[in-house]
């Protein structure tokens, strides 16, 4: 017997929604284009490893995602405490999608705390599935709940589903003879099974990551595949959960290839590795862990068959400094860092100006000043990348836009710094560094060819004949000085950070020899050859609205919605913040109105105010949370309207 299906029809939240009846009084099956899910309890509940599963179980199957984790700023705060709460978001549909969502329709709280800390996000109307079993007095009044939210009518807007995930994960898992506590630590893996069943995710990954995981302790791997199923059968069986979810594989947003989900981190750090084998040069990580850089450390001392080496040091300076003697020594060297590491590197990276040699600094961008909010996202050291270093010392800066968009944002820094000869700042963020989205893997054809050539002998003719090296004779095209590989025969010359000569690279003290090569270096950093900036402008708008960096999901979505009802309005992104795209000015004088929207106080705003005399209008957000679509959309037509 065929199942017959409804007509469409339009959700309060704008997804598109289709009933199928199953045949036998079996449950009902709905078809939605979206949904929006967000795993929340404390940072030991394996909220984040709950919600990467179910990410890649919903990638495999096709489905266009982008999801938001977010962690305690401490590593074990008190359990059941707001500070202390962990979530994981996750957006996925069957359409082209841009940020983790504004709101999730579905919260999953594991605890009192849980449900405190993310209710206020969840639209009336949308369900939450609760552990009752941690709903008890002590919990619920260490987060100031006077009374039950359960049971006050509080929560009479929502649809609720009361669960008591521990006792049912427990009682699961009798047969294996686990300790209390231990079993107790499975009740996540029951909640994907649950979430699994609900949105008709595929199973077999998740199953044989449990047993690949736990394979030293295959008691707990069983335990944990058995909290899964159970899981699942329990929304299969329960009266409580009469409804289930299809969303079907996004089929039309993405291009012809084969694609994975990936990070931010782990697609920055595949890029470094594929830049390397393109310009053929061994790839050198100099680092000192911080958050929320540390997982690139991590995945690059994976691959030492790339010829890749990874050196944790003792701290920034030192992490730097290491770099910096490699790219010396002739590879491609690379720093990792956030904001608070870059203020301990500055005067490296400014001696890696004078020394002109290419270097990637690359800074994963976290809430501040200080130690600030390291778990959290910013975009507030565009102005420390532009101008922290004593003296002039400019250095060219790329940033990425999405997680994917890591990786290329990787190729592009080391085709600069490699091409020019000069350190390159690569600005990404917590949010990119952290969320994920599907990725295609491009086919080696389509990566640059970044083959440098090193000084082989010498470059220059005296004025009686002899034939010289100098390290500081520059290539008429890109300014960029030669580079000798230590102990090439002929090559030897002097390096410091004391002004230079200009040419023979010897000290000098001569006023006018500083004048021209501070003027030269800035130059060679003015002459980088960047793409022109892109305008999406189908309907003459006469506002535009500018952004960098990972405001592009949240401005798109943002911009669509605004199109959707009517109105009309540019967008455009910026990749490359030093130098500037060379018609970037011209872009900018064809529109009466600017909006730059940024997660600090109006760093690039104050940058184009600057350099183009516009009178660019500044939307902020500095509270370590992306911006929100819609959030953003109101902002929008409110300045295309004023």
């Amino acid at each position: 017997m065929t199942s017959q299906v409804s007509s469409p029809t339009e959700q309060a939240d704008g997804s598109v929604v289709g009933e199928q009846r199953k045949p036998g009084g079996t449950k009902d099956v709905r078809r939605l284009d979206r949904v929006i899910i967000r795993f929340a309890g404390d940072s030991g509940d394996g909220m984040q490893l709950t919600g990467d599963r179910f990410t890649s179980e919903t990638a495999s199957f096709g489905n266009d995602l982008s999801t938001l984790p977010n962690f305690p700023a401490e590593i074990r705060a008190p359990a059941g405490t707001l500070p202390g709460v962990s979530s994981f978001q996750l957006h996925f549909a069957d359409h082209d999608i841009l940020t983790p969502g504004d709101a999730p329709n579905v919260l999953v709280a594991m605890n009192p705390a849980a449900l405190k800390a993310n209710i206020g996000d969840v639209p009336h109307g949308g369900e939450i599935i609760v552990n009752t079993d941690e709903f008890t007095k002590r919990a619920m009044a260490k987060v100031g709940y006077a009374t039950s939210p359960l049971e006050d009518g509080s929560l009479d807007g929502y649809r609720v589903h009361p669960v008591p995930l521990t006792t049912l994960t427990i009682e699961a898992l009798k047969e294996f003879g686990l300790a209390r506590k231990e079993a107790e630590r499975s009740k996540n893996m029951f909640a994907l099974g649950l979430l699994s069943w609900m949105y008709h995710r595929p199973t077999e990954g998740t199953e044989a990551f449990l047993r690949q995981k736990f394979a030293k302790k295959p008691q707990i791997a069983a335990a944990n595949v058995a909290a899964f199923r159970a899981g699942w059968n329990f929304g299969e069986t329960t009266e409580d959960f009469a409804v289930s979810y299809e969303v079907a594989p996004a089929t039309r947003a993405f291009p012809t290839g084969i694609y994975r989900n990936i990070s931010g981190n782990l697609a920055l750090a595949y890029g470094l590795i594929s830049a390397s084998r393109q310009a053929d040069l061994p790839l050198f990580l100099g680092s000192y862990p911080i958050t929320p850089a540390s997982d690139i450390l991590h995945e690059l001392s994976r691959h030492k068959n790339f010829g890749v080496r990874t050196f944790q040091a003792e701290d920034e300076i030192a992490g730097i400094g290491a770099a910096l003697g490699a790219a010396f020594g002739g590879s491609l060297a690379v720093t990792t860092t956030s904001g608070p590491g870059v203020a301990l590197k500055s005067e490296t990276i400014g001696l890696a100006v004078s020394l002109e040699l290419p270097l990637l600094v690359v800074d994963i961008q976290r809430g501040g000043p200080s130690t600030g909010l390291p778990t959290k996202t910013e975009q507030a050291d565009l102005l420390q990348a532009m101008y922290g270093r004593n003296g002039e010392a400019p250095v060219p800066i790329v940033a990425p836009r999405t997680p994917a968009d890591c990786f290329d944002a990787a190729l592009e820094a080391a085709r600069i710094a490699l091409t020019y000869r000069t350190p390159v700042m690569l600005l990404s963020d917590g949010y990119l560094a952290n969320g994920s989205e599907p990725w295609r893997i491009p086919d080696l054809e389509e990566l640059p060819d970044l083959q440098v050539q090193f000084a082989s002998g010498p470059n220059h003719t005296l004025d009686d004949g002899t034939e010289v090296f100098w390290p500081y004779k520059r290539d008429p095209e890109t300014l960029a000085r030669p580079w000798a590989v230590p102990g090439t025969p002929g090559l030897e010359h002097r390096i410091g950070g004391i002004e230079k000569q200009d040419g023979t690279g010897n000290i000098s003290y001569d006023p006018a020899n500083h004048d021209f090569m501070v003027r030269t270096r800035q130059a060679k950093i003015d002459g980088i050859e960047v793409p022109d900036l892109e305008v999406d402008d189908p309907h003459s708008a006469a506002t535009l609205v500018l952004g960098w960096g990972s405001t592009y999901g949240p401005i798109t979505a943002a911009v669509r919605r605004l199109r959707a009802a009517g109105d009309a309005i540019a967008q455009a992104h910026l990749r490359h913040l030093n130098p500037f795209p060379r018609n970037l000015g011209e872009v900018l004088a064809r529109y009466g109105k600017v909006v730059v929207p940024e997660m600090n106080l109006g760093q690039l705003a104050t940058l184009i105010r600057a350099k183009y005399l516009v009178d660019a209008h500044s939307y902020n957000q500095v509270n370590g949370m992306p911006f929100k679509a819609e959030q953003l959309a109101a902002a929008l037509k409110e300045a295309i309207d004023d």
